[in-house]
């Protein structure tokens, strides 16, 4: 397992690395041996020396020169892990110097899937953190007016990526949400600049938020809606690029399937008919150019809002009509089994019923009060003839889905 470098702050506010790092420990396959350890002061010693030479490089330097002496009995995978895990923590020095800041963001971010306990040990190698808020808080006075540069904007992204690290990592997940560090994010998500730079902030910072509320934690979805962040999510649903929405409408769904999300929503009738009309627009937006993954995104919350008896009733009258009786989105269907059971399921669950109730309703109204009982038992089989009619239709249509999804292979 990878250990966090021990960092302790110097008065002038950079790091100075101690001797009880994981770099100068011997036999626990973190580099270093009896004869030579490769420890941190030894390495910004070199890199001091050599202004030529990083903190990385000398760290990989200094790997390289304890691993000479032992190489004949040192497993090669076992020794390739070490120096990986010392050339990072060289670079996790790096963060505290200005001038290498940048350069080692963006080597970090190329490693995150590298490294399984990378994010345990950002977490906990003191100020390493604090660098990343920093970068993020950095750009906000950039953000209005819009003269935040694309350099710039790559530069937060990569501190944003390692963010996204530490929200997935199942040790540091719930520190990070309790720090209240999801709320740093929200400026950069309360833009409506639709140009790349832009974009691709809202884009990263959204996929922190994702990282986080995918793990289905009530006490994760409570945040997200006590802290307003669900009408910057409902405004990127309707303006964002493509990717923006698939995620903002990803999260959303997930809001809502917690409990405390979806009454959230439904309690309010003006909330509601907001964001039922926001998905409309979504749904809309994707006439001309459908997304599949889209597409299932905004079903699934629209299947969701059915299960209140109130929201069922207002999407009978306002869900978009694409969604209701016509073949806007045939095509994708016959391509996607998924997407096609999704659209079975709207329309038995939101329509079906209604239909067999108004059935019921209109065939009662037609019999006069004089109706004697045996026209009043005939129009009892009538009505529920109708309604056994309707419910082996959907039994074979609930069938045909089933069959179609096994013979392909999805879900």
């Amino acid at each position: 397992m990878m250990q966090a470098p021990t960092m302790a702050n110097s008065g002038g506010g950079g790091p100075t690395a101690t001797g009880n790092s994981g770099a100068n420990r011997t036999g626990d396959g973190q580099g270093g041996h009896a004869n030579g350890p490769a420890t941190y002061a030894n390495m910004a010693a070199m890199a001091s020396n050599n202004p030529g030479v990083s903190m990385a490089g000398a760290v990989a330097a200094s790997a390289a020169a304890a691993a000479a002496g032992n190489i004949g009995t040192t497993d090669a995978a076992a020794m390739s892990i070490a120096n990986e895990n010392l050339y990072v923590y060289g670079l996790m020095v790096e963060l505290f110097n200005h001038n290498t800041r940048e350069q080692a963001l963006s080597e970090l971010s190329k490693r995150r899937d590298q490294i399984p306990d990378l994010a345990v040990a950002l977490w906990n190698s003191i100020g390493v953190m604090s660098i990343l808020y920093q970068e993020i808080i950095s750009v906000y006075p950039l953000l209005t007016p819009e003269t935040l540069s694309l350099n710039m904007s790559n530069r937060v992204c990569n501190a944003l990526a390692l963010l996204q690290l530490v929200a997935t990592h199942e040790q540091t997940r719930m520190h990070l949400l309790r720090a209240n560090v999801p709320q740093l994010l929200y400026p950069l998500l309360n833009t409506a600049e639709m140009t790349r730079q832009f974009d691709n902030l809202r884009l990263t910072s959204l996929g922190v938020i994702g990282a986080l509320v995918k793990y289905d934690n009530p006490e994760l979805i409570n945040f997200f809606v006590t802290t307003e962040f669900l009408p910057l999510c409902l405004k990127i649903m309707e303006i964002g690029s493509e990717l923006c929405k698939v995620v903002a409408t990803f999260i959303f769904q997930k809001i809502i399937g917690d409990d405390g999300g979806f009454n959230y929503i439904t309690s309010h009738p003006k909330r509601l008919r907001t964001v039922i009309a926001i998905l409309n627009f979504v749904v809309e937006d994707m006439v001309k150019a459908p997304s599949s993954r889209l597409l299932k995104s905004v079903s699934k919350c629209f299947l969701r809002l059915a299960d209140d008896p109130t929201a069922r009733k207002c999407l009978q009258e306002n869900i978009s009509p694409h969604f209701k009786d016509d073949n806007t989105f045939q095509h994708v269907a016959s391509e996607d089994a998924t997407f096609r059971k999704l659209l079975y399921q709207i329309h038995l669950k939101i329509f079906v019923d209604t239909d067999i109730s108004a059935s019921a309703a209109a065939t009662m109204s037609e019999s006069p009060d004089s109706t004697n009982n045996n026209n009043t038992m005939a129009s009892g089989r009538s009505s529920s003839s109708l309604q056994n009619n309707i419910i082996v239709s959907t039994n074979e249509s609930s069938l045909s889905v089933g069959n179609t999804t096994d013979n392909n292979g999805e879900n």
